[in-house]
């Protein structure tokens, strides 16, 4: 079943989008600020999250390397994220504003 799945992600051409939700998803799942999380978007393996309160943001900000590895140990769990899109594959890095 899992492979009928990845086929039909891949024929459908939908793994960039479907990364980047998933991505969306692992940060929220992982990181403990999602209501404070405003905004988030992913270009070229960054993570760009805006942040509601610079209170939280200064308390995750030094944080940000074992987030890193949280998000991307989150997608390897995930049997829907294709890693090797050449779009969008694992969070490279985390940036907070």
């Amino acid at each position: 079943m899992e492979e009928v799945i990845h086929e039909y992600v891949r024929k459908m051409k939908i793994e960039a989008g479907l990364n980047e939700q998933l991505v969306y998803d692992a940060w929220d799942a992982v990181s403990g600020v999602a209501e404070y999380t405003v905004s988030k978007y992913l270009r070229n393996g960054v993570l760009y999250c805006s942040m509601s309160s610079s209170v939280v943001r200064s308390r995750i900000f030094p944080k940000r390397d074992d987030l890193l590895k949280k998000v991307n140990d989150y997608l390897r769990e995930d049997e829907l994220f294709v890693p090797d899109d050449p779009r969008t594959g694992f969070v490279k890095q985390i940036i907070l504003k």
